[in-house]
């Protein structure tokens, strides 16, 4: 397959659903060609109406460049309803070694992956969940860094795609979370923005983390949370998202 022209700064700067029409035109692999010509809501869509799907990877490191996917969590969603009938879980086979560290952070070892798939073996299945919907992230810079850079390595081209990332909900409300030494001193504590933490701030029940699924569940009540406290249904998802 050949190399994908890298996408132009003209197409990036268009508004989503715009760039999704543009990236449909030149994107040669079929997934990534079914996934833009399914579309990208605009912006002034409200959340009530968005279709959404959160998203989560667990990986061997934090590097995109340097680490690999390891598993993949996802479920459909809108801010009435989470879809768990249609819920989703991938062990895949990174193409980077398992390091100890992210064993112990995860808890999938060299046995769980030593028949699983490559991820280009799951592709149609990933995105069958994805097309259409807008993904629904905690921290941003995993899941859309990681996958482009599993596509590039796999089709010879990337992805783009906006995301909703409820972690930074949390550091927009929360903009002096870390308090200044004399704060330190008077008491304040620091206001953690991490996934677990940021649920117990609106009486979500605790999950153990770190499996991709339950994280991306967990995402998803966080986000229907954080929109029901603090903006509304009718807030369009274009103030949103990333």
């Amino acid at each position: 397959m050949s190399e994908t022209p890298p996408i132009s700064d003209e197409t990036k700067l268009l508004p989503w659903p715009e760039q999704y029409q543009a990236l449909a035109s030149s994107a040669q692999a079929s997934v990534l060609k079914a996934f833009y010509e399914a579309g990208c809501v605009s912006a002034d869509t409200p959340m009530s109406d968005a279709p959404m799907v959160a998203l989560d990877f667990e990986t061997t490191g934090l590097e995109a460049d340097a680490h690999s996917i390891v598993s993949i969590g996802l479920v459909p969603f809108t801010l009435d309803a989470i879809m768990l009938d249609q819920a989703k879980h991938w062990v895949v086979c990174p193409r980077l070694p398992l390091h100890q560290m992210s064993v112990t952070f995860h808890g999938i070892t060299h046995s769980d992956i030593n028949e699983a798939p490559d991820l280009s073996e799951i592709l149609e299945e990933v995105f069958a969940s994805l097309n259409g919907r807008i993904p629904v992230v905690h921290f941003r810079n995993i899941e859309r860094p990681f996958l482009d850079v599993a596509l590039q390595a796999r089709l010879n081209e990337g992805i783009r795609f906006p995301v909703i990332d409820t972690m930074a909900i949390e550091a927009h409300l929360h903009p002096d979370r870390q308090p200044s030494l004399l704060q330190r001193i008077m008491g304040k504590q620091s206001v953690s923005i991490r996934l677990a933490d940021s649920r117990m701030r609106y009486r979500l029940p605790h999950y153990a983390a770190h499996n991709a699924l339950i994280d991306a569940i967990a995402t998803a009540e966080l986000l229907q949370a954080q929109i029901y406290h603090h903006f509304g249904p009718q807030t369009p998802i274009g103030e949103l998202w990333l």
